[in-house]
C-alpha cells in the first residue's frame, strides 16, 4: 500500500469536516482556508478547495459576500449558514466517537462505562 495514497485517502474523508472548522471560526476566503490547511501540514490546492466549497454551499452550509480588497480584485468570503454550524455539530460529534472507537481498537481498551 502506497504512503501518499493512504493519506491522501484519509484527508479526502475529512477535508469538508476541516473547511467547516476553519469557517466556525469567522469568514474566509479560499486562499486564507488553503494557507490555514497548509499550516496544519493538510495539503489542499484550490482545484480541490472550490468543488467542495460550492458542494458546501449548495448543500446551504455555506454562504458567501464579496468584500473589496486593498491588494486586487474583490474577495469571495465564505461564512457557515446555521445549517453549517447544525452539521459542524454532527460532524464534531461524529468524530469524536471515531477517535474513541479507534483508539479502543489500536489498543484494545475499554472505557469503565463499558465493564
Amino acid at each position: 500500500m502506497n504512503e501518499d495514497n493512504v493519506k491522501v485517502q484519509m484527508r479526502k474523508g475529512i477535508l469538508e469536516y476541516c473547511i467547516l472548522s476553519i469557517l466556525s471560526r469567522g469568514d474566509s476566503y479560499a486562499p486564507q482556508i488553503i494557507s490555514e490547511l497548509k499550516e496544519a501540514q493538510m495539503i489542499v490546492v484550490e482545484g480541490t478547495l472550490y468543488p467542495i466549497l460550492t458542494r458546501q454551499k449548495n448543500a446551504g452550509l455555506l454562504t458567501y459576500r464579496w468584500q473589496e480588497s486593498t491588494q486586487g480584485p474583490p474577495r469571495k468570503y465564505y461564512m457557515l449558514t446555521e445549517e453549517g454550524r447544525r452539521q459542524l455539530a454532527l460532524l464534531d460529534e461524529a468524530w469524536d466517537e471515531m477517535v474513541e472507537q479507534i483508539r479502543i481498537i489500536r489498543h484494545g481498551e475499554h472505557t469503565a462505562n463499558e465493564e
